[in-house]
């Protein structure tokens, strides 16, 4: 499985991040509004998910860039 293609960031993957994340937020709201009952999982994935999936993202980007340095300085 290629990690790379999921877990390194460019510009377009970090707004797709904060898109996601408001999204979410005004989902959660919207279904409140009309059902009047909370409901857990977009504002779980506003809350949670997306924020550990984008750091997560930063770790794994730092280090495959200081990997790729390393690898440089070797040669």
């Amino acid at each position: 499985m290629n990690l790379e293609k999921y877990l390194l960031l460019d510009i377009r993957k970090v707004f797709l991040i904060i898109g996601a994340i408001i999204i979410s937020i005004l989902l959660h709201n919207f279904f409140y509004a009309l059902t009047l009952i909370e409901e857990p999982v977009f504002f779980l994935l506003a809350a949670v998910v997306i924020p550990v999936y984008f750091i997560i993202s930063v770790l794994y980007t730092i280090f495959h860039h200081v990997k790729k340095i390393v690898k440089k300085k070797k040669r």
